[in-house]
């Protein structure tokens, strides 16, 4: 990460290449939503896989689940969350505008600088509210999901009897999650519409010390693999007073972010709290049979929670860099080749030669049956498509010119370095190493 990032620089370069562009922007935007341009879709997705790779398929006690967005509001009501999910929020009497309670700081309204402004707190339940049906009325009532985690506690017993799996198993899904932020802010760190990699593991409570060590070593291999760095990240053990009651250990992973230090991702001990709460109000059991027919008990969970949007805006940060070549300063994401959204880019030295843009669609057509994620880029001159590949973090620039055409090889450039050499198209694939 360059010393001299700011979130500015973030946000502009997000929005000059395609990564992230403002939700509704030709309206004016909607506050606390960001739409995921085509280079930040392929990234948000390379780093899904990696983790799907990495806790389910390459795993054999995981199963994957995607269950609905909408649910039973009876799940809302169970899990606490109909009356327990509030942000205590603050109103300036001077200006109207409205805080979380725990943003403002030395009493000052941060919208008109005023101070001295707010009354008592109120508590605002942050769940999205809609109707299912052509009647609205009480039974009609329904909930966009705040986090994923219960689609995957009533899901419980339905995997359970399909798939008979051992203690200790986990159920892992990635999906879509809506709060009603009063004060969305920070980019895509904190937004009204979210995507979350979560895991709810199921152990037996007496081990449940030991797996949730193995959790926190996972976690930090997973931060490895994708190329967060680890002198930016941070482990705070979240005091008593301020876990949930149901909670004996839970870990804040943080993040620091050019606007200070916050949660990148979340583990937790949350003992039998949710699977209790919901066999109790639904009547079905939900208990764990071992397979030696010993007693029968609830499973308590260890949830690893990871947000997507904070490690993509933590991914953009790790990876932002800059130096100088040629007297001119040059930006580039230093993105691994697992993740870059591009893996090469593939240019005719001039476009408007026939015969140099025939070479260079054959080598383009290899690549990209190769690899899929290869750009053509015939646009502007050679410099400025170097810069605007490094800006998006290509690993290599293959450009093909009149040289090209008489020795059947091309120049290879490389994205840290800016070296060039001469590679023969035929060796092409092996000198990449992608």
């Amino acid at each position: 990460m360059s010393k001299e990032v700011s979130l500015d620089d973030i946000v502009s370069l997000a929005k000059r290449r395609g990564f992230v562009y403002q939700g509704s922007e030709i309206y004016g935007g909607l506050a606390g939503t960001w739409d995921y341009g085509p280079l930040g879709t392929q990234l948000k997705r390379n780093i899904q896989n990696i983790w799907w790779q990495m806790f389910v398929e390459q795993r054999d006690d995981m199963y994957g689940l995607d269950s609905a967005i909408l649910m039973n509001q009876k799940i809302w009501q169970a899990s606490g969350h109909a009356t327990g999910f509030n942000d205590p929020m603050l109103e300036c009497s001077n200006c109207h505008s409205r805080f979380r309670a725990d943003h403002i700081h030395d009493n000052k309204c941060p919208v008109c600088g005023k101070k001295n402004v707010f009354g008592e707190s109120r508590l605002f339940n942050m769940m999205f509210s809609t109707n299912i049906g052509p009647v609205q009325d009480e039974g009609s009532l329904a909930y966009l999901r705040p986090e994923t985690a219960q689609g995957i506690f009533v899901n419980f017993k339905n995997v359970v009897d399909t798939f008979s799996p051992d203690l200790p198993f986990g159920i892992a899904q990635i999906g879509k999650a809506f709060r009603n932020e009063i004060s969305p802010r920070d980019f895509i760190f904190r937004s009204r519409e979210f995507e979350q990699m979560e895991i709810e593991y199921f152990v037996d409570p007496k081990a449940w010390e030991k797996e949730f060590e193995k959790w926190v070593e996972n976690i930090h291999a997973f931060l490895q693999a994708i190329g967060i760095d680890k002198t930016l990240v941070h482990q705070l053990e979240v005091a008593d007073a301020d876990r949930a009651h149901y909670s004996k250990r839970t870990i804040d992973f943080e993040f620091t972010y050019p606007f200070g230090k916050s949660e990148l991702l979340g583990l937790a001990y949350r003992g039998s709290f949710d699977l209790e709460n919901h066999q109790k109000a639904s009547g079905k059991g939900l208990e764990y049979r071992p397979k030696d027919g010993s007693k029968p008990f609830t499973p308590h969970v260890i949830e690893p929670s990871f947000g997507i949007d904070r490690i993509v805006l933590a991914l953009l940060v790790t990876a932002y860099a800059s130096d100088e070549q040629n007297g001119e300063k040059r930006t580039y994401l230093k993105l691994s080749a697992s993740l870059a959204p591009v893996k090469v880019a593939v240019s005719p030295l001039l476009k408007n030669k026939q015969e140099l843009v025939k070479k260079a669609r054959e080598v383009y057509e290899v690549l990209k049956k190769e690899y899929g994620a290869v750009m053509w880029d015939d646009n502007g001159n050679i410099g400025k498509r170097y810069r605007r590949q490094d800006e998006i973090g290509t690993p290599y620039c293959v450009t093909i010119d009149f040289d090209s055409l008489e020795h059947d090889d091309v120049t290879v450039r490389d994205r840290d370095t800016t070296k060039q050499k001469r590679v023969k198209i035929s060796n092409l694939l092996t000198e990449l190493k992608l």
